[in-house]
Parts: structure tokens; sequence; C-alpha cells
């Protein structure tokens, strides 16, 4: 039964993935309760997870945190769409002509290595300190990175698979339509689970300048109170956020592409 569990790349059922996944969570939550129990560290600095689970309901009865909940989610799934309709055809055009990849590729690698920490001060000048400015720190920790890897994807498409297409007489325009978007899409569509997870790392620092509302807010404001288990509260809330998403993004992954799993 144990060597099922450790054996070399083999697959296991669906139950067992789950039972492991909430035994790890229930093995963090124990060795957190202990800690914070032990004495070793103060309750204002490490809160014991009762304590945290307390402060998550008093966010939703005392103040208004599922509307800050709602604005968050909404800035970062439009910074993430503006990301995407813009990133995937011109990732698509930059690893299919060759030209195209030259004249952007060393622009886009340098962007996107620039701390967008830095950049929020600049970001304010150009946008104010309204929407704009937050939906464009969300854009520019998304863009650049999803550009790349979408890029990488579809070179990874066989040439043979594109010959093919020529000797049949298919036209560029068909030879990316039936080719090499089917072919790089299961990619393409797991990268954009991960640069929309790298989307909400971005979301403290989107919302903590010059915001009055959302998750980051919240955050920002309970931190100079030091309640800490109304902190921890909020960013566990992001937490369940991305991980529902991210498993939403899994299951339309395995449906999609079926024929992967086989």
């Amino acid at each position: 039964m144990f060597g099922d569990l450790f054996a070399f790349r083999a697959r296991l059922p669906r139950r067992t993935e789950l039972v492991l996944g909430f035994a790890g969570f229930i093995i963090f939550l124990a060795v957190w309760h202990l800690i914070a129990k032990s004495g070793w560290i103060r309750p204002a600095f490490l809160p014991t997870p009762l304590s945290v689970l307390e402060a998550f309901f008093r966010l939703f009865t005392e103040r208004d945190f599922a509307a800050d909940i709602g604005i968050s989610v909404g800035r970062v799934w439009l910074a993430f769409a503006l990301s995407v309709v813009i990133a995937l055809p011109l990732a698509l055009m930059m690893s299919t002509y060759r030209s195209v990849g030259a004249f952007f590729e060393p622009f886009i690698d340098f962007v996107r290595y620039l701390p967008v920490p830095a950049l929020v001060p600049l970001l304010i000048i150009w946008f104010g300190v309204g929407e704009a400015s937050k939906i464009a720190v969300l854009w520019m920790g998304t863009f650049f990175q999803l550009v790349l890897l979408v890029s990488d994807d579809t070179k990874r498409v066989p040439t043979e698979y594109v010959e093919s297409g020529f000797t049949l007489g298919a036209s560029h325009g068909q030879i990316m339509r039936d080719i090499i978007i089917p072919a790089a899409l299961p990619n393409i569509v797991d990268n954009l689970r991960i640069t929309l997870g790298w989307c909400w790392t971005y979301l403290i620092i989107a919302e903590i300048v010059a915001a009055n509302s959302g998750i980051g807010h919240v955050i920002w404001s309970l931190r100079r109170f030091v309640k800490t288990p109304e902190v921890m509260a909020g960013i566990v809330v992001i937490g369940i956020i991305g991980l529902i998403t991210d498993q939403a993004f899994r299951f339309a992954h395995r449906r999609l592409f079926r024929y992967l799993n086989r």
C-alpha cells in the first residue's frame, strides 16, 4: 500500500490525492497550533488558528469584508483579462515571426526583471491614485511574464506539424488556427493558471497606496493596530480564493484535454 504512494512518477487515485491534500493542511494547522500554544512566540505575533478563525468571522460581521473581497476579485480579474487579451496575440506573433520576436523580446525581458513595487510611484504619477494605478500594478506583474511563457509554449510545437500543414496546402492563418494554437493550448491554459496566481500576489501592493477598499486595504489598515489575527485572516482569504481558482483551472484543464490524462 505505502509502496504505491511512493512509486516513481506513478499516478494516484483522485481520492488518495484529496486525502493527502487534507492531511497536509491538518498537519500544518496542528504544528501551527502547537507552536502558538508553546509560549515561544507572543500571541501578538503568532495567534492560534482558532483566534484567526474567530477574526475571520469578525471581518464579515463587524466590517463589510464581503464587499472588499468583491472589489479585489474584480481588480485582479480585470487586470488579468487585459494581460491575456494583449499577451496572447503578441506572444503568437513573437513565436511565429522571428523579426517580431527579435523586436519585442529584449524589451520584455528587461521589463519583467524590474521589481513591480519600485514602479508604484511612477505608476501613480502616470495614472493617479484611482483604480487605473491599481490595475496597472496588477497588469505589470502579470503581462510580461505571460507573454514569454506563451511564446515559449508555441515555439515548442514540433516543426514537423507545421511542415505537414504546409505540405497539405494550408495557409499561414490555417497553420496558426488548426495546428499551432491547438498543440500549444494545454500548456497555455496551464500558464494562465500560474500567472493568475502571480497577479494575486501583487494585490497587497496595488491596494496599499491611496486605497479605501479591497482585501489589501483591510490588511494594511489592520496592521497599523497590530490586529494580527485579522491580518492573518485576510491573508487566509486570499489563499482560499487562490486555491478555489487554481482547482477550477485544474478541473477545466482535465476536462478540456482528457487525452493528456490517458
